[in-house]
């Protein structure tokens, strides 16, 4: 079968590339889909079972800080375009070990730059689609958004280490012309997540009946985004956002993490048959992460007027939605925090 296009997920096992090759791979058939993912921790291949045998998909094991690799990929998938996700990206390793976040998101970032500009010599039809974060922005206070003007201030190795990437991209896109586009999204939420984020970390512990540990005094807001939401934004911008651009997607949906942890004590405890809020007993107050930045909140004016998008789910929804997925995947998230499927992925690959 002739393919239309040939398309680079990287980090396409993880949370979000999963959902996206997911979609893609069924949504698109016409599009050969490969997924470029090292299988680090976070990248499962349980999350594409449904995916696997499917005749448009390729899974390619492989990391990004090898060049080498990725001009061999290139030469022999040419690739059309790529959407780039493999990142690390959880600010608390990011702070335990920058250098680790410095080579997979920048020095990675650039590799697959450079392999794209030297591959493509007839830039025609061709798209690096970087996806980001809002922390590049740095921190609001009780008002305000981010908008896609908004000066870069970050304040983690993590959010300095995508800013960094997101530079390199607009210089490639300056510089040698390199068809780019770029999104900053904030903080997703839904199933597949590896459990070292907020809301499966605290459902499980909910679960578990395990503390539950809220930096500072908990009044620290961010703005959640259902990864189906995010999916979509991807989708409408993969095909008819402009080269050249940043889009902000955001949830419109901030929430302190204390009001939002109370929340999940009350889901999980009502799905669990437990009494009404008998885990927020299981709150405990750290100290603050260093550094820790006060309030996100993103404008998403410029997506919704020129495509008309806006996240669907309403939270309370996707969070019961979510709750639901963890409680029912039990042998899933045991893999995950075991780090059975690690063991696995050595055997096989």
């Amino acid at each position: 079968m002739k393919f239309k296009k040939k398309i680079l997920i990287t980090g396409g096992a993880g949370f979000i590339g999963s959902h996206l090759l997911r979609l893609f791979v069924q949504k698109y058939s016409k599009y050969h889909i490969y997924n470029l993912d090292k299988l680090t921790y976070a990248g499962n291949l349980e999350n594409l079972t449904v995916i696997k045998n499917l005749p448009n998909y390729t899974f390619i094991k492989g990391d990004i800080l090898d060049i080498n690799f990725l001009q061999e990929i290139f030469k022999v998938y040419d690739f059309d375009a790529i959407i780039h996700l493999a990142a690390a990206s959880h600010v608390d390793r990011s702070i335990t070990n920058p250098l680790e976040f410095v080579m997979t998101n920048v020095i990675g970032t650039v590799n697959l730059l450079q392999t794209a500009k030297q591959h493509w010599s007839n830039m025609n039809n061709k798209l690096f689609y970087h996806i980001s974060t809002d922390e590049v922005y740095g921190s609001l206070n009780e008002t305000g958004k981010f908008t896609e003007k908004t000066a870069y201030d970050p304040h983690s190795p993590y959010s300095a280490s995508k800013a960094s990437s997101d530079h390199f991209v607009r210089a490639f896109y300056d510089t040698y012309k390199l068809p780019i586009i770029i999104s900053n999204c904030s903080n997703n939420y839904g199933p597949n997540q590896f459990p070292e984020k907020l809301i499966p970390l605290f459902i499980n512990n909910i679960k578990n009946n395990k503390a539950l540990p809220v930096y500072g005094n908990g009044k620290n807001v961010r703005d959640w985004l259902f990864v189906e939401d995010h999916i979509d934004a991807i989708d409408l911008l993969f095909h008819k956002g402009k080269i050249g651009e940043t889009y902000n997607i955001g949830g419109n949906n901030e929430w302190k993490n204390i009001d939002l942890i109370k929340l999940l004590c009350k889901v999980v405890d009502e799905k669990l048959g437990r009494q009404e809020n008998s885990s927020q007993k299981l709150i405990t107050f750290v100290t603050d992460r260093a550094g820790h930045d006060l309030r996100y909140a993103i404008d998403i004016s410029k997506i919704n007027k020129e495509f008309g998008w806006k996240p669907k789910l309403d939270f309370e929804k996707g969070l019961e939605k979510t709750v639901d997925w963890y409680l029912k995947n039990g042998k899933w998230l045991e893999n995950v925090t075991s780090g059975e499927y690690q063991d696995y992925y050595e055997k096989m690959y």
